[in-house]
């Protein structure tokens, strides 16, 4: 299969998608009821995400500078699961560059990467040689492993020895001036709340300047209160708000997010951390020596950090040169062809 059968099958992959048919509807609903964090309108969202990454002239821009790589090595990957098809980057590059994809999917799948692997084949039926979904990877010759600060730890010690990306446990940050307006800070909401904050991408952490008004904050991220109602974060919220009480923990609460200064970047469900700044320089000085623990930034502001950056509300739609913690995927592939 060449380069461009490849490029046009994803191309295919992606209208799909986008035509939203009745077998596409059934499996987004199946999953909300075999993963209750994959609410239909998350899955949805995901799915138009990559949709709009899977446009012909996308694809063949993002693999130009690579060309067609001849190779018939196994890339074993190993996907989280804590959003709906996180992993699917992963799978478009190894697949995309002409490798065999060797697949174990998170047990939080919900069957949706199945689905659209299926979907690839039977648009292009030559995929089937390079995809196989399995319960235990053997005979790889290079590793992409997704998962936790602790899993990463195992995953270095069974995978280290070949070649490899072994992701960690990273989070992302907002930084705010106090000018911002209710547009922008409900666009902030989106990279807070979409996918209950339990991506990467997530805004766990807010930087404001001293006396920053909290009200002007909550105000803003108020459209997006309805998330209270799904059970599982609505336990969240419930919880960590019972803790704080309890342990007479300063906090803010507006009915549906904590608000809560601390140092660290994670914060636990229904939480945002946030710390005061004086100056961006002081900020961004500081920030750069905690690099590796950030996916990415969203802000209003010019900043000069070897950090992704987004503005307010664009953490969630990365295109297709935003590799995960910065690291090119298919420069690895590439180089290890």
């Amino acid at each position: 299969m060449t380069l461009n059968q490849r490029i046009k099958a994803f191309a295919a992959l992606g209208d799909f998608l986008r035509s939203k048919p009745q077998v596409l509807r059934d499996v987004i609903a199946q999953a909300a009821v075999k993963n209750p964090w994959y609410t239909p309108a998350n899955t949805i969202k995901q799915m138009e995400a990559i949709a709009s990454n899977l446009e012909y002239d996308k694809l063949e821009a993002w693999v130009a500078p690579f060309g067609d790589i001849d190779t018939t090595k196994k890339v074993g990957l190993i996907l989280a699961g804590n959003i709906p098809l996180v992993g699917f980057h992963d799978i478009l590059a190894v697949l995309i560059a002409g490798f065999t994809a060797q697949i174990k999917v998170s047990s939080d799948d919900a069957g949706l990467t199945s689905f659209l692997l299926n979907a690839l084949v039977e648009i292009e039926p030559q995929f089937a040689t390079q995809i196989e979904v399995v319960e235990r990877l053997k005979d790889f010759d290079l590793i992409i492993a997704t998962g936790s600060d602790n899993s990463s730890r195992y995953f270095e010690y069974y995978f280290g020895q070949k070649p490899n990306i072994i992701r960690k446990n990273r989070n992302s940050i907002a930084i705010l001036t106090g000018r911002e307006s209710r547009e922008q800070l409900e666009a902030l909401g989106h990279d807070i709340f979409d996918y209950f904050g339990l991506g990467c991408r997530s805004v766990s952490k807010l930087y404001i300047p001293k006396d920053y008004p909290i009200d002007h904050f909550f105000e803003g991220i108020e459209i997006h209160k309805g998330i209270i109602d799904h059970f599982k974060y609505g336990n969240n919220y419930d919880y960590n708000k019972s803790i704080y009480l309890i342990n007479g923990d300063k906090h803010f609460d507006n009915g549906f997010l904590l608000l809560k200064e601390d140092t660290k970047f994670a914060s636990p469900l229904a939480v945002v951390f946030y710390e005061t700044y004086e100056s961006l320089e002081d900020l961004t000085a500081k920030l750069e020596l905690e690099k590796d623990k950030i996916q990415c930034i969203v802000t209003p502001s010019a900043i000069s950090l070897d950090i992704p950056t987004f503005e307010l509300g664009g953490s969630q739609t990365p295109s297709l040169t935003d590799y995960a913690d910065g690291v090119n995927t298919l420069a690895f592939l590439k180089a290890n062809a």
